[in-house]
């Protein structure tokens, strides 16, 4: 099993496949709520098969090549996660996304985990463009598109309906070119 560190801090990507559906649900309860504001992830997982199935339905994907997913975990435990969830490798397109735990925000977590993830499906898989969709409200998510060196492209007003409230959401973006230019001008990133 492989893990990727992602900085000196002890925080580790990797995969989050389907044997860890016990783990998943544990980490969406501690996280149901924060987690829950802004993305469906938490009305989803509800109980272990549904985790379980969540999870077998990314390995699906990953199998297909149309979409992966991975945990961070900091010191040993699942703190949240990265995912693309479409990735269409003929047109050259991926869609990027996250979540976290409420004691693992404000440490560039999904930052360091988004980058090491867009960086390999621009560098071996030959993705031209990144998406980061992301309710307008949801400023942290923001924050993290800004770090990565994307572009807002717009906004989809009142496209996302979340527990019964439509939210706008913005479209964020990498070009490849961009990307490894902004890579070159920050050494280590």
């Amino acid at each position: 099993m492989f893990a990727t560190p992602l900085g000196d801090d002890g925080a580790v990507l990797r995969p989050l496949e389907p044997w860890r559906a016990e783990e998943f649900l544990a980490h969406m309860d501690r996280g149901r709520e924060f987690i829950g504001r802004f993305i469906g992830l938490p009305d989803v997982v509800v109980d272990q098969a549904s985790s379980r199935a969540f999870l077998q339905a990314y390995a699906d994907k990953a199998a297909a090549d149309t979409a992966r997913i991975y945990g961070i975990w900091k010191d040993g435990t699942l703190v949240g996660g990265v995912l693309f969830r479409t990735m269409d490798v003929k047109m050259g397109t991926a869609e990027a996304g996250c979540w976290l735990e409420p004691a693992a925000a404000g440490k560039g977590l999904v930052t360091r985990a988004a980058r090491v993830i867009i960086d390999w499906a621009v560098e071996e898989r030959g993705i031209h463009r990144v998406e980061w969709l992301v309710a307008a409200a949801n400023q942290a998510s923001i924050a993290v598109a800004r770090r990565l060196g994307m572009t807002r492209d717009g906004v989809l007003r009142e496209s996302y309906l979340h527990r019964g409230e439509r939210f706008d959401v913005e479209v964020w973006s990498v070009l490849a070119p961009d990307w490894r230019a902004n890579k070159a001008l920050t050494p280590g990133a």
